[in-house]
Order: structure tokens, then C-alpha cells, then sequence
């Protein structure tokens, strides 16, 4: 799976991108926030209040509730602001 991180959430991690292989105890969005916390200092600094974190699986916002395990691409991002 394809992980993609934009704006502060990128340069908290310090990766825009990059492929993974989920555990088998991942299977939403919330699980994979969680399991990437644990990951190291970056991730769990920008994932911290995952609240503030919005998902997009295969290019569709979803909630955390969302199935990820078939995903092919995941975004993780803060949220955003019209203008």
C-alpha cells in the first residue's frame, strides 16, 4: 500500500510517501493511524491528536472508521481551508 502525507503532517514524518505492508491487526483508517504512532517520534508527533488527521483511501475523504485493508493508496492530511 501507497501512504501519502501533505502539509504539516509531511514534514512531521519527513516523507511525503511511501509503500508499506499492513499488519494483519490494521484494518481502518483509526488502526492505521494508531499502528503508524507507533512507528517513531515523527509519527506520533503528527498523528498525536488524531482528531485534527483527514483520510482519503483511494482519492474518496472517508472517516476513521473506513476499511483500508484493500486500499491501494492511503492520504493522511490536516485539515484544509478554502480560499
Amino acid at each position: 500500500m501507497k501512504l501519502k502525507y501533505f502539509a504539516w503532517v509531511r514534514e512531521r514524518i519527513g516523507t511525503a510517501e511511501e509503500e508499506i505492508e499492513l499488519p494483519e491487526t490494521v484494518a481502518t483508517a483509526s488502526d492505521l493511524i494508531d499502528w503508524l504512532k507507533t512507528r517513531g517520534e515523527g509519527y506520533a508527533h503528527a498523528l498525536e491528536n488524531d482528531r485534527f488527521i483527514r483520510v482519503a483511501v483511494d482519492q474518496r475523504h472517508v472517516r476513521h472508521d473506513a476499511p483500508v485493508k484493500d486500499a491501494s493508496e492511503v492520504a493522511l492530511f490536516p485539515p484544509m481551508t478554502g480560499g
